[in-house]
């Protein structure tokens, strides 16, 4: 924020000031030293020109016009200058003249210049004129965020992003990524758990970053009424995002495959671990091949007899296992024939957990070119606050990104 404000403070007020003591009414004792000015300062000589601001001081017997375009001159003067103090002084002196944008824009000169001395309450009062003078510049929306998070005022930084975030989405833009980020920083710091959680899924969702996908999927699991057996499904989107890394993770993820009968994914799991040297070394190296060779044993013989549980799934009362056979042949990468068993299941009915159903059916749809539009419809149209709905909207920014 200092480099926001420096910038704010050595910039020339209005293009219109550096030639003002060429306007009409000002006698030669004011006007020639003010136009000397405005030529140093576009020289870059800003010490020079504000003696020359002086020498039009000293001018006796000053109208009205002349002090106005005198406080103006010596305001971009003492700016370029460094003379925080001058400058403040002439621009209140100038804000006391003027109205509407003129005025929008003098205050939030103000406003950065008591900002640069730690005056915020001061700041704080000339950016409020600001706003209610029409000025709704990026820069003052700037200091306005740095202002109040030197308060410590998190609920009104949070009121103010929110806004913002609600005005964007209402007028079908993309919400603007530095006010998710005040948002989602003011949620956290004044324990709004549920609102920072919902903030950091819209960063997901319009800037989707490993950092973001790493600050939510660590926090996903912590989720209250999260259901402890999406831990797989949580690893994948992990791997899908780039942001599984650790050797601890790319083991366990294989072992929960295994677990779930999926030993091609579990296999794949561990190649891509030993490809990105998190598997394969150290003092564990050993126990990672025994792993990896454990999934490629369990990998031919699943293959082996996947037709034959498939036929005897169809036979089953309930759609459970035909789901179950049909996401193992979408891991081994036949998605048509998978989702084909998975359809067949959800149609039989009778499930333990329907909503389970229809996400490995959309998953398996976002793995065919086929099927990749119905993923869409099939994913957004999971329902249920025990984890299933997230992941189903999690793998709706996967497939769109």
């Amino acid at each position: 924020m200092k480099t926001t404000l420096r910038a704010l403070t050595l910039s020339v007020l209005a293009a219109g000031w550096l030639t003002a003591a060429t306007a009409q009414g000002l006698r030669p004792e004011v006007g020639k030293p003010l136009q000397q000015a405005g030529e140093l300062l576009k020289a870059g000589k800003a010490k020079e020109a504000l003696a020359k601001v002086r020498e039009a001081e000293s001018a006796p017997n000053r109208t009205a016009a002349e002090q106005l375009t005198i406080d103006r001159m010596k305001a971009a003067a003492a700016q370029r200058a460094g003379d925080n103090a001058t400058a403040v002084q002439a621009l209140e002196s100038v804000a006391g003249k003027v109205s509407g944008a003129e005025l929008g824009q003098i205050a939030e000169q103000l406003a950065a210049a008591y900002a640069q001395q730690r005056n915020n309450g001061k700041a704080v009062e000339w950016m409020n004129k600001a706003l209610q003078a029409g000025n709704n510049s990026a820069s003052l929306k700037q200091l306005q965020s740095y202002l109040q998070s030197t308060s410590g005022d998190y609920s009104a930084i949070a009121k103010d992003a929110g806004a913002a975030v609600a005005a964007a989405e209402s007028a079908g833009r993309r919400p603007d990524e530095g006010d998710l980020l005040r948002l989602a920083d003011a949620q956290q710091r004044t324990g709004n758990t549920n609102g920072y959680v919902v903030t950091l899924e819209k960063l997901l969702a319009n800037y989707p970053k490993k950092d973001y996908w790493n600050a939510f999927l660590s926090r996903l699991p912590r989720k209250s009424g999260f259901g402890d057996r999406f831990a797989l499904d949580v690893m994948r989107l992990k791997l899908a995002t780039g942001t599984l890394t650790k050797t601890e993770d790319f083991m366990e993820m294989a072992q929960l495959s295994l677990q779930a009968g999926l030993p091609t994914e579990a296999r794949r799991i561990a190649d891509q671990g030993f490809k990105a040297g998190a598997l394969g070394t150290g003092a564990e190296a050993a126990r990672h091949q025994r792993l990896r060779d454990l999934a490629v044993k369990q990998e031919a013989e699943s293959k082996a007899a996947l037709a034959t549980q498939a036929a005897e799934a169809g036979n089953e009362k309930t759609g459970d296992d035909l789901v179950k056979v049909g996401y193992a042949y979408v891991s081994m990468g036949e998605a048509d024939q998978g989702i084909a068993l998975i359809e067949k299941g959800i149609a039989k009915g009778g499930m333990k957990r329907p909503e389970d159903a229809k996400l490995r059916l959309g998953m398996a749809q976002l793995q065919s070119p086929k099927t990749k539009a119905a993923a869409t419809q099939t994913l957004r149209s999971i329902k249920g606050n025990d984890g299933v709905a997230d992941i189903a909207r999690l793998w709706l920014i996967v497939g769109a990104s």
